[in-house]
């Protein structure tokens, strides 16, 4: 049986992956990094420790004692810990951060996997187990988008993908052809909150991968919280780029995005080149 190493932030896509390795029959070591993990973890891994994302060291020396080669990273590890401050880094993670040109997303991301990969270890495509849970092109909801709201899932379109290309981020709101909010070090989440408050009502929620995204990490994902973070802001839509974004707990989410009246749909480029 082989071993898979997950190293594991907020949310419940880490949940995700850990259950389909499991069904392909993989041993899942899982390592959260962050306080807040989803304890289903905690009761589902074959081996789990919680480690501070502060030590960078400890978590090499302890995916190599469980004979770890392959591993992706999943869940939020939110940026400001970079800006605030971590508690006590170790030397690794010292190293790591001082060789940082700049603290862009992927500027961060791509130094942890450079050290990771000089220290044995093969950084899997975090879409490996979870393609099911990309939705092709269509409307995944029961309503459909207005005229109105296809225009603006254009404009958000080609919005994000220029952010994605400058590393800022994967998710805009826009209303009226108007950018209400960018993602930036804040997350998805209190982007669409900012964004659904500034348009008053009827907000689009666009959210692509980056242009060049590299599918080891960060690549997009939405679930319940993207969508109960839009319902607390009155956006009304959610648009999702095809085939590049991953979509957990959507049976859940859809019934919610019904029972609430939002549309939500997979779009791609040749949509938006209509």
């Amino acid at each position: 049986m082989a071993r898979v190493g997950l190293i594991a932030g907020i949310g419940i896509l880490p949940v995700e992956f850990m259950r389909a390795a499991h069904l392909l029959g993989h041993e899942v070591v899982v390592i959260a990094v962050v306080s807040d993990y989803d304890t289903t973890l905690e009761q589902e891994a074959d081996v789990f420790y919680h480690i501070s994302v502060a030590k960078v060291g400890k978590i090499f020396k302890t995916l190599q004692k469980e004979q770890v080669k392959d591993i992706t990273m999943l869940g939020k590890v939110t940026k400001e810990l970079l800006f605030k401050g971590l508690t006590f880094p170790d030397m690794k993670t010292l190293s790591i951060l001082n060789k940082l040109k700049n603290r862009k997303d992927d500027t961060i991301m791509l130094a942890l996997v450079d050290e990771l990969e000089k220290e044995g270890f093969t950084i899997v495509d975090q879409t490996t187990y979870l393609k099911p849970f990309m939705p092709a092109v269509g409307v995944l909801s029961k309503k459909q988008p207005t005229q109105e709201q296809w225009e603006d899932i254009k404009f958000g379109f080609e919005l994000a993908k220029h952010m994605g290309g400058l590393d800022i981020g994967q998710t805009v709101v826009v209303k009226h052809k108007a950018a209400m909010a960018i993602e930036a070090i804040e997350g998805t989440d209190a982007c669409i909150k900012r964004g659904g408050e500034l348009g008053r009502g009827e907000s689009v929620v666009v959210k692509t991968a980056k242009p060049d995204q590299d599918v080891r990490f960060d690549v997009p994902a939405v679930g319940r919280k993207t969508l109960q973070s839009m319902i607390d802001s009155g956006c009304t839509v959610l648009a999702v780029e095809a085939e590049r974004t991953i979509f957990v707990e959507q049976e859940a989410v859809l019934d919610m995005a019904n029972k609430k009246g939002i549309v939500i749909c997979a779009v791609d480029e040749a949509f938006v080149g209509k």
